[in-house]
């Protein structure tokens, strides 16, 4: 028989017999929970289902057809002797070898005099003799068929054991098995059949803690088989792999220079580095030390790629040139999409690029909020800019080299951020320059370096050539810091500050726009920014009737709202259905698949507001998008309305577009008033402009004093917060409103409580 050792690690389990340092075998309990004891205990398992057996839920009692077979051929004898026990192995177990049947005898013979000194009679010992061999036949004669191998057989018991059952294992391991207990809810039941723990040890390791509660053999046996299904997945792995950041000093910009040869030298492995560098060392000298290493790069013949603000998404002719199919299961869609990962003429880097992508797109898919169209997309983006920048990157690419990916700004968008981390597994340097710290960078990854320095610049764009570097004093900067400690959290903004905003339509009294009107709108209650972006409380009323009848005072009030930035509109329609529009036989063009395609309007040659600030036209185009996105206007997605909305917006009166171009969303905003005093319908361009206005951050009021409808009929839903202010006049002339005197006032309600008329 062979002797319990102590382990000096979990390995030990794995050394073959003639290897031990003392020969014998291992019997543990395992009983608290730590990563190391997690993939011992997988590892053991994938052993004991190969060489040994594995117990879960206890061993089965023999029932009456094993009893009774075993009565047939054996009969009821019992003898408490080793050469009983050897005999009657022999003819139970035929094919056991002679040390095999002489170890198991004796391993039995000792565990059941142990019994018959606790005081048990022979009737009980032939019982347990009995159900011993029954075990023997129809469980373990896999077990008993490898004692005395040099691999050591193994037996894996999972749950709380019985007495019957520590006994038949006992016999076992004196015979020549490993065995391992799993008990997940501690010793106690254990310890109540071996007080002393004589028969097995308690493994401890530090840092343990309760099993997880998903943890047991079925699980493992899950993550097995899902294992087996990725290597599947993966193919044949690369010879080469990346050692990404372990060669760095920590100076970004000298590493990234550093060449590739002296990197490192193990064959194994190319040398590359990930990392972010959040603000600039110094404000005087960083554009120039961007500029010097973009020079040294090219002059190193390194292949270089620079994309400054953000990775333009793949176009809809991008998208149509990746193959894929419907996908039942996470594994077919990630193989049948790396299928369109080719670099013909390197099979070692086709084999790196799959297995970066396959690696990133994995470790996504574990999120809580991922699920399989959602993983779709995003490995859809990441295999468009593959083939995007493969020819740029990777060009007769040989080991060692590596090229250079820089993103000249945070990433702002996890698609990005998914990419930079596959490119960061392949032979490239990634580096993002992040110099503005008012700029967040979303990437995260354990590979990831950042290098932190405590001043900003507000940068951009990445100086390529010589006319591009432009380097400020050190007065500039000081001015530049001054302004950023006045106008950040202050209440205070600095002419066009901001370049996005978002409207919001305020609910208030009829009076209260007369009130507001005139006021900036960061004094507007729900003013607010977050994240860069303006919430400006806009008015969109409609004011039907005529206060006390009194047309005079009703044109008078009119002309108080007509200030220097207001458009006012005195006849209906505004826009005539048929007027020209050089914008509408093109409009079709520029909306496909629910998606407005800015750069293709922005180089059509009939594009009237190129020669806006480059933001004005971005805030323009965003929100003729969320206008068709809305589907505010009646028709949009019914009848082809989308394509007049597009029409319309690109065509806006001169006077618009100028006011729109001023328009700084911190101060006051832009107006637009309506006067229909007659039985002429507004027109659905009306409508269009009205709602693309009000979405541009406009003031906008109807004047209708006959009640009637005026664009309601062209929405889908209310724009408009509708004033009664007094009876309903017919016929009305409009007047010529700055001929009408501003000497008198109508008294409001605030004036009649305070006194304060005029």
């Amino acid at each position: 028989m062979l002797k319990h050792r102590k382990i000096t690690q979990l390995n030990d389990f794995f050394t073959d017999l003639n290897s031990r340092t003392e020969k014998g075998v291992f019997f543990y309990r395992i009983n608290a929970y730590t990563d190391e004891i997690g993939e011992f205990i997988k590892k053991y398992y994938e052993a004991a289902r190969t060489t040994g057996v594995v117990i879960e839920k206890k061993i089965p009692n023999p029932d009456g057809n094993n009893l009774s077979y075993y009565e047939e051929i054996m009969g009821m004898d019992f003898q408490m002797s080793p050469g009983f026990l050897i005999s009657s192995l022999k003819k139970w177990l035929p094919r056991m070898t002679e040390y095999q049947r002489n170890s198991v005898a004796n391993a039995m013979y000792d565990t059941l005099d142990d019994l018959r000194k606790a005081g048990k009679n022979e009737n009980m010992l032939k019982n347990a003799y009995i159900k011993f061999m029954c075990w023997l036949y129809y469980r373990f004669e896999q077990v008993v068929s490898r004692l005395g191998e040099n691999k050591v057989p193994k037996i894996l018991y999972e749950g709380e054991i019985g007495n019957y059952e520590l006994l038949l294992i006992t016999v076992l391991s004196r015979a020549g098995c490993d065995v391992v207990l799993l008990q997940y809810h501690g010793d106690q039941a254990y310890l109540a059949l071996d007080p002393e723990s004589s028969l097995s040890y308690d493994l401890h390791l530090p840092g343990e803690k309760p099993f997880p509660p998903e943890f047991s053999l079925a699980w493992i046996r899950n993550q097995i088989k899902e294992e087996y299904k990725r290597e599947r997945l993966y193919g044949t792995r690369p010879e080469v792999s990346n050692c990404t950041n372990a060669w760095i000093t920590g100076k970004v910009l000298e590493d990234v220079r550093q060449e590739i040869t002296v990197r490192g030298t193990d064959a194994r492995f190319f040398y590359n580095c990930f990392c972010r560098v959040n603000g600039v060392e110094d404000k005087l000298t960083y554009v120039n030390e961007l500029y010097q290493l973009y020079l040294e790069l090219r002059n190193g013949k390194r292949r270089v790629v620079i994309v400054e603000n953000q990775i333009q998404p793949p176009d809809n002719e991008e998208i149509a040139g990746v193959r894929r199919g419907n996908y039942a299961n996470q594994e077919q869609m990630l193989s049948g999409l790396a299928a369109n990962i080719r670099f013909t003429a390197n099979s070692e880097l086709q084999k790196l690029a799959t297995k970066a992508f396959l690696d990133v797109m994995l470790q996504l898919s574990g999120q809580p909020d991922m699920n399989l169209n959602k993983l779709t997309s995003k490995a859809v983006y990441a295999i468009c800019w593959l083939k995007r920048y493969q020819e740029a990157l990777f060009s007769n690419w040989k080991m060692p080299e590596v090229a250079c990916f820089i993103h000249m700004g945070g990433c702002n968008n996890q698609n990005e951020a998914l990419f930079l981390k596959i490119l960061a597994r392949l032979p490239i340097d990634v580096l993002i320059l992040n110099p503005d710290l008012n700029m967040k960078c979303c990437v995260e990854d354990s590979l990831l370096y950042e290098e932190n320095h405590t001043d900003s610049l507000n940068i951009t764009k990445f100086p390529k050539e010589n006319s591009e570097v432009r380097m400020g004093t050190a007065a500039y900067h000081a001015e530049r810091e001054l302004d950023t400690v006045m106008y950040q959290d202050s209440g205070l903004y600095r002419d066009q500050q901001y370049q996005k905003a978002n409207a919001l339509n305020l609910q208030t009294m009829y009076e209260e726009i007369r009130l507001l009107w005139n006021e900036e709108v960061k004094y507007r209650p729900n003013f607010s920014i977050t994240d860069d972006v303006v919430n400006i409380p806009v008015i969109c009323a409609k004011v039907s009737g005529v206060k006390d009848g009194d047309a005079h005072q009703y044109w008078q009030s009119v002309k108080e709202l007509v200030t220097g930035d207001t458009f006012v509109i005195k006849k209906a329609p505004f826009i005539e259905q048929m007027a020209p529009n050089p914008m509408r036989s093109a409009a079709v063009a520029f909306y496909k698949n629910h998606r407005l395609l800015k750069q293709k309007i922005k180089e059509h040659p009939d594009y009237p507001y190129g020669f806006l600030r480059e933001e004005v036209q971005e805030h323009i185009l965003n929100k003729l998008e969320i206008l068709i996105g809305q589907k505010l206007i009646r028709g949009t997605f019914e009848n082809g309305t989308e394509y007049t909305v597009i029409a319309t917006v690109l065509n806006l009166p001169k006077e618009i577009v100028r006011m729109i171009q001023k328009f700084d969303f911190t101060k006051k905003n832009p107006k637009l008033i309506f006067i229909n005093s007659g039985e002429k319908l507004f027109s659905l361009e009306d409508a269009i402009l009205t709602a693309f206005l009000n979405l541009v951050g406009f003031d906008i009021v109807f004047f209708v004093p006959t009640g009637y409808q005026c664009i309601e009929k062209y929405f889908n839903q209310k724009l408009m917060e509708e004033h009664q202010a007094g009876e309903y006049l017919y016929d009305m002339a409009v007047p010529d409103l700055t001929s009408i005197s501003s000497s008198a006032r109508p008294k409001f309600w605030r004036d009649k409580i305070f006194k304060r008329g005029t």
